[in-house]
Parts: structure tokens; C-alpha cells; sequence
């Protein structure tokens, strides 16, 4: 039998051994779907970790989005304003409800919401008296967002505020957990994320009230009767006892995933470093980080301070079996949403024009870093 290609993935899995053993337990119980008390378990596991009051387990980053949408309310003929650099996902929960998504242009330093567009944006719109029904922030790649100055915006105009965290688990801002700033706050477990549950999310909150009904529109709103009633439309939202138990066993090891990823970073970095001093000018710009914030580094993503190197170097990685992505697309840029408002001066699409996200996995070895980064220092030193 051949031997698959080789290839490096830009975040794939890494199981621990403990989650078969998890699992196993589950299946011995018969205890599977749809809840149970490994799901049960793990949102404990979640708030522990977290330090957030409440959360509740879902089937993707994408039910939790959708769920703090209704939750807040939003419907037709409400806006909300968002980050324009993230993935689709925090743009189609908006839609789902009728509402219109209006973009908010990065911040050229953190590449997250700029949160001074977002300041002149409420007061414009305040004097309109047409407020947003909500704002989400997005902690992109996993850097925080500056949320003491969102939520004292929040606060004084009364909007909402919704966390999407999804790439940020285990990051946190003067010490506190992203995802627990705002009204509500959304993770994921895909399977390219810190930690997996092969596919799944959870909604944090420190809200009691919000948290139980989002528990109940999550399991089809059905409502405290001895047969089947519902007065409310639900979802089948909720995740499966057995890919809970998935996920406690992945969190015994969060910490080692994210000390893995940020020294990915670190080594990305220093390479750029020593390509700096030997071209005499610098090559890329990382994000910032401010104050008192300290990033997971989901993923170790780069801006080249000249364009054409993004395309190049993505091109010379996958010709030798790695895998390396663009950044996110803007969302004002993309076909199905062209029509909706955007506020900002095209610093996302700058950002996305010119930027790399490279191999972060936690079982990335220092030889396939080698590797990587001499495939990156040949496109540089030929065209540079």
C-alpha cells in the first residue's frame, strides 16, 4: 500500500489518549444523545476554566452565535454592528435574523474592531437615533480586543455586547478569560481550534436568565409538559453527551496546546527577526498586543509589507505539502454581502491583501519549522 503524501496542516487536531478512554466511558454507559452527564460536566469543566458563571454547550461556534442573536432579541430591521475581518459565521447569525450587519473596519496595529471607527460610528448614529440592537467584537486569531473600552462604549449608549471568542480560548486581557467581557460570549471547538470536540461550540454568560433560555431554545423550546409542547420556535442545538466527554479530555491539556501555539509564534517570529537584519529593512508586521493582554495565538498569521510575497510564499509552501492560508477575506468585500454598510478606510483589506497565516499546529516539530521557514527566507531573498 502507498503511503499517503506528506503534508503539514495549517492547525490540525492532537489527541491527548484520554479522549478514547472518555469516550469509552460514555459508550459503555449508553448514555450518548442528547445530553447527559458528560455535557453536564463539561460546561462545568468550561466554567472553571473560564471563570464564567455559566455556559452552554452547543453543536458549533455557530449556534452559539446565532443563540446570542436571539436571545438579544435582534430582528428585522435592526443593525448590528461588526468586525469586518473574521470569518462568515459572525456576519450569517446577523442575517439569520433579518437584521443588517454594518462592517467595522481593523485596527491596523491589533487587526481586530478599530475601536475609535466604532466610537465615531455610535455617536453618528446616536444623533440619528438609530443605535445598533448589538455590537459583536471578534478577538482575531486569538488577540484581544481592548474590552474595557468597547463595554464603557456599551454602556453608555446601552447596547449589548457579544464576544466572538471563537479562535480565543484561553486568552485573556489583565488576567480575565476572553469571551466573559461581554453580554454574552462564543467559543469553538471545531477540529482546527485550541481545543475540539471534532465539531462544537458553547455560549458563556454571567446572566442566570439568559443562560436558561438559551438552554431551552437550544433543546427545541420544549416546554415544562408531561408530552411534547412548544410555544416557542427552537433549534436542535445542544451537543451530544459523547462529544462532550471529547472535549473535558482535551481541556485536561489546554494549557500545553497553548504554550505549543504561542511558541510557534515566537519562532516565526525570531525567523522575521533575523530576515530583518540581514535584508536592513523589516519584511512583516505581526499584530499588536496591548496592554496587559496575552494572546492564545490560535494561529501565528503575518502581514508582508509587500503585497505580492503573501501569494508567492503561500504558493512555495503548498508546492512542498504545506498548508498556509490567506488571512480572513473581509466580510465587506465578500459577493453576499457587497450590499450592506461598511465603515472604515480599507485597512482589512490591506491586511488581507498582504497577509500569511502559517503551520501553528501543537505537533509541529523544530525540523518542520526549519522547513517552512527556509521555504520562506527563498521567496524572500529572490524577490526582494
Amino acid at each position: 500500500m502507498k503511503a499517503p503524501p506528506y503534508r503539514i496542516f495549517l492547525s490540525p487536531p492532537f489527541l491527548t489518549g484520554a479522549e478514547t478512554a472518555a469516550m469509552n466511558a460514555v459508550m459503555d454507559s449508553n448514555w450518548l444523545a442528547p445530553v447527559g452527564p458528560a455535557l453536564t460536566t463539561f460546561e462545568e469543566d468550561l466554567c472553571r476554566y473560564t471563570k464564567a458563571p455559566h455556559a452552554v454547550a452547543l453543536q458549533s461556534g455557530s449556534a452559539a452565535l446565532h443563540l446570542s442573536m436571539v436571545l438579544l432579541g435582534v430582528g428585522p430591521g435592526d443593525e448590528v454592528f461588526v468586525s469586518t475581518y473574521t470569518h462568515n459565521a459572525t456576519v450569517n447569525c446577523i442575517i439569520y435574523q433579518g437584521a443588517k450587519p454594518v462592517f467595522i473596519d481593523a485596527n491596523p496595529g491589533s487587526w481586530n474592531l478599530d475601536i475609535t471607527i466604532l466610537e465615531a460610528a455610535l455617536e453618528e448614529r446616536a444623533a440619528r437615533k438609530k443605535l445598533p440592537k448589538a455590537i459583536i467584537v471578534v478577538h482575531l486569531y486569538g488577540n484581544p480586543v481592548d474590552m474595557d473600552r468597547v463595554m464603557a462604549l456599551a454602556k453608555s449608549y446601552k447596547i449589548p455586547v457579544v464576544e466572538d471568542a471563537a479562535e480565543a480560548l484561553g486568552s485573556t486581557l489583565n488576567g480575565q478569560a476572553l469571551g466573559t467581557f461581554g453580554d454574552l460570549g462564543v467559543l469553538s471547538f471545531n477540529g482546527n481550534k485550541i481545543i475540539t470536540t471534532t465539531g462544537g461550540g458553547a455560549l458563556l454568560t454571567s446572566n442566570a436568565e439568559m443562560a436558561k433560555k438559551a438552554l431551552f431554545l437550544a433543546t427545541q423550546a420544549r416546554d415544562e409538559a408531561p408530552y411534547f409542547q412548544h410555544s416557542t420556535i427552537g433549534y436542535n442545538y445542544r451537543l451530544s453527551n459523547l462529544l462532550a466527554a471529547f472535549g473535558s479530555a482535551q481541556l485536561t491539556k489546554i494549557d500545553d496546546f497553548i504554550a505549543k501555539r504561542q511558541l510557534n509564534f515566537q519562532l516565526y517570529s525570531f525567523f522575521f527577526k533575523r530576515m530583518e537584519e540581514e535584508l536592513g529593512y523589516p519584511v512583516v508586521q505581526a499584530q499588536y498586543l496591548i496592554d496587559g493582554a496575552s494572546s492564545n495565538h490560535w494561529l501565528s498569521c503575518f502581514v508582508f509589507h509587500f503585497p505580492s510575497l503573501a501569494e508567492q510564499v503561500i504558493a512555495a509552501l503548498e508546492k512542498a505539502g504545506i498548508e498556509a492560508r490567506y488571512t480572513w477575506k473581509p466580510m465587506h468585500l465578500q459577493p453576499v454581502f457587497e450590499s450592506y454598510e461598511f465603515i472604515g478606510v480599507g485597512v482589512a483589506d490591506h491586511l488581507f491583501e498582504s497577509g500569511v497565516c502559517l503551520p501553528s499546529g501543537f505537533q509541529l516539530t523544530h525540523l518542520e519549522h526549519h522547513e517552512i521557514c527556509t521555504i520562506i527566507k527563498k521567496v524572500l531573498l529572490e524577490n526582494l
